[in-house]
């Protein structure tokens, strides 16, 4: 059987114009907006029926965002709570049990519960199978010790996606389950990392016998690494994709050389669009990979998305603070602060510049994603790996 775009097109935006309908932006609040968004399936359309979504292709959420921007509704709250819609939602929606959907997914949707990601540890980042945070059976709980790092918006976190060694004595890709963790538990202690932005956008937290229920686990004991590799995938897709014509960084740039014709010279107009130009192209490729997306999870492709985005950011950003010249050089504020959410392209160049630097770092090293596309995305044969089948508590430490 055919598939008719052109009726569920239709159909969308019959349910979009019930949604303005009933719920009027200008007088509803944004958590019931947005929560009665989710009940109509306007969330994620991909989602299945009853869990923010209608199962539709991915590719027809555009239509729906901008028919609702278009209306001046308000959308969700996606820098303070970014780790929730691009990395846990689909993860829960993969994974989770029909009561997790339920519970989880909706208050997620309208920022009510904001998401952390507990992954990376001080022994144990690029190489995220080495984590060494314990989980303990304990009748239907788990008791969870152990520390991580490099924890972004944890200081404003209820909610944390956690990655935990539950059998020491299997490999160590084998041996992780992966949890949903309350970060209002007392054992959970949060402290900021300021970084050379001045801020303190990061946090190492510390798990001491923090207690989580069973019906908190995502997939089945000992499947951590496979429901992490899912989180991993939908992360870089996150952060490599989806800004529109003259987003994020080059919209930044684009517009001062608009607004300030002094700055201009015929080398940095030479080099201003070789970066378009770039930018565009990366642009339209993470556009066509999101249609690929129409069913199912990403794969390892999203992993050049989130390479290339990396890469232009630190270029276009010193461009940036060429183009500015000494104006560039200029900082507002190196006080301390734990901002509410995450601005890659946000203050002044002199910021942007330095908050780029954490581009090919977070969200997976350049250089981890390289071994990532050659032996998942080309085929290449893979690095030998002495460790891979050795039982965690026997490796070197």
């Amino acid at each position: 059987m055919a598939f008719d775009e052109e009726a569920v097109s239709r159909d969308l935006t019959e349910k979009v114009n019930t949604l303005l309908a009933e719920n009027d932006p200008n007088s509803v609040s944004v958590s019931d907006f947005l929560g009665a968004r989710f009940d109509a399936g306007l969330a994620w359309v991909h989602f299945p029926e009853g869990h923010g979504g209608l199962g539709v292709p991915q590719s027809f959420q555009r239509q729906v965002n901008a028919q609702l921007e278009a209306a001046g509704s308000p959308g969700p709250a996606t820098g303070k709570n970014g780790i929730g819609l691009g990395m846990a939602a689909p993860t829960i929606a993969a994974f989770g049990t029909e009561e997790q959907k339920q519970k989880f997914l909706r208050p997620l949707w309208t920022a009510e519960t904001v998401y952390c990601q507990l992954f990376s540890e001080p022994g144990a980042g690029s190489d995220l199978a080495a984590v060494a945070t314990r989980a303990v059976r304990d009748g239907d709980d788990w008791i969870v010790n152990g520390q991580k790092v490099w924890t972004s918006g944890a200081q404003n976190a209820q909610l944390a996606i956690l990655v935990a060694r539950t059998d020491p004595s299997r490999s160590k890709h084998a041996g992780l389950s992966y949890f949903i963790c309350d970060m209002t538990d007392p054992g959970v202690d949060v402290r900021p990392l300021r970084q050379i932005t001045g801020e303190a956008e990061f946090n190492e937290v510390f798990l001491t016998d923090v207690r989580i229920p069973d019906a908190n686990r995502l997939g089945a004991e000992g499947q951590g690494w496979k429901v992490a590799t899912t989180t991993l995938n939908n992360e870089r897709v996150a952060i490599g994709s989806g800004a529109p014509r003259e987003g994020g960084m080059i919209g930044k740039v684009a517009q001062a050389w608009r607004d300030e014709p002094e700055l201009r010279n015929p080398a940095m107009h030479d080099e201003l669009m070789r970066l378009w130009t770039e930018s565009e192209v990366a642009r339209l490729t993470g556009e066509r990979l999101r249609q690929q997306l129409a069913a199912g999870q990403p794969g390892p492709e999203g992993s050049g998305m989130k390479l290339a985005f990396a890469g232009l950011a630190q270029q276009i950003s010193g461009f940036d603070l060429e183009l500015h010249g000494e104006a560039g050089l200029r900082y507002d504020d190196w006080t301390l602060r734990r901002p509410d959410s995450v601005d890659f392209t946000g203050r002044e160049p002199g910021y942007r510049y330095l908050r780029a630097k954490g581009n090919s770092i977070e969200g997976g090293t350049s250089e981890i994603l390289r071994n990532v596309i050659a032996e998942r995305v080309l085929g290449l044969p893979p690095e030998h790996r002495v460790d891979k089948d050795i039982a965690w508590k026997d490796l070197p430490r």
